[in-house]
């Protein structure tokens, strides 16, 4: 506080510094930014997990299998030529919302029939395209 300035000889003048307290409130905030991840995974606590489930409607899935053979099949039926494939993808990209493209491929199936099948997804126009496999064996 300053007696004298302007308004007289008599005037006091009160300004606050506020500096000191900016300071302080500064190093608070490190301290609590240092300390809150060190105090939340202090104590090792095993959570509950839960499975989540999608809540939206989901188109149905389309599968499609290439035996070792190299025959391809959508679903059960069997698709006689390479180039059925195609339109019937076509109609299925067209769709809203587009349902994914699963390709169950023989292991001893070549790679060119299962390559054919992703070519045709890709002219097509499936987002999509996911491999079904099957799990490995527990314990093995």
């Amino acid at each position: 506080m300053q007696i004298g300035g302007r308004g007289g000889e008599d005037a006091v003048l009160s300004d606050i510094n506020t500096t000191p307290l900016v300071d302080v409130m500064l190093v608070m905030l490190i301290i609590f930014l240092i300390t809150i991840p060190v105090v939340t995974t202090s104590i090792p606590v095993k959570l509950p997990s839960e499975r989540v489930q999608v809540r939206e409607t989901k188109p149905d899935s389309i599968i499609i299998s290439v035996d070792r053979e190299g025959r391809m099949f959508w679903f059960d039926a069997p698709v006689r030529k390479h180039n059925e494939l195609l339109p019937r993808l076509q109609a299925v990209a067209r769709m809203t919302p587009q349902p994914d493209v699963q390709i169950r491929g023989d292991q001893a199936a070549q790679y060119e029939s299962v390559g054919r099948v992703l070519l045709e997804c890709q002219r097509a126009g499936i987002t999509k395209v996911a491999f079904i496999t099957e799990p490995a064996a527990l314990g093995g």
